[in-house]
């Protein structure tokens, strides 16, 4: 394994664990926007709708992978930037 793919994964995992909050935290602004309750239903809440179910499903999967692919992708090019090889 390289070198720098072994220095990156600390970064990796941090930056994992903003990109989670940072998407969590748009994930609730955009629910809200939508016009729904502030918490968006689980798969399981009972009084919620198969349609309202799986939009908010979607939509934060959507939101998630959005937001880690760009925060992954940063990360990638600042650690290229900084030390001239990309982490992959």
């Amino acid at each position: 394994m390289k070198a720098s793919k072994v220095a990156y994964k600390p970064l990796g995992l941090a930056l994992g664990a903003v990109s989670g909050a940072i998407a969590g935290a748009v994930f609730k602004q955009a629910w809200k926007m939508l016009g729904h309750d502030e918490d968006a239903p689980d798969a399981t809440d009972e009084e919620r709708t198969w349609t309202e179910v799986l939009l908010a499903a979607t939509l934060q999967g959507a939101i998630f992978a959005a937001v880690k692919a760009a925060v992954d992708r940063g990360g990638a090019t600042a650690t290229r930037r900084l030390t001239g090889t990309w982490p992959g």
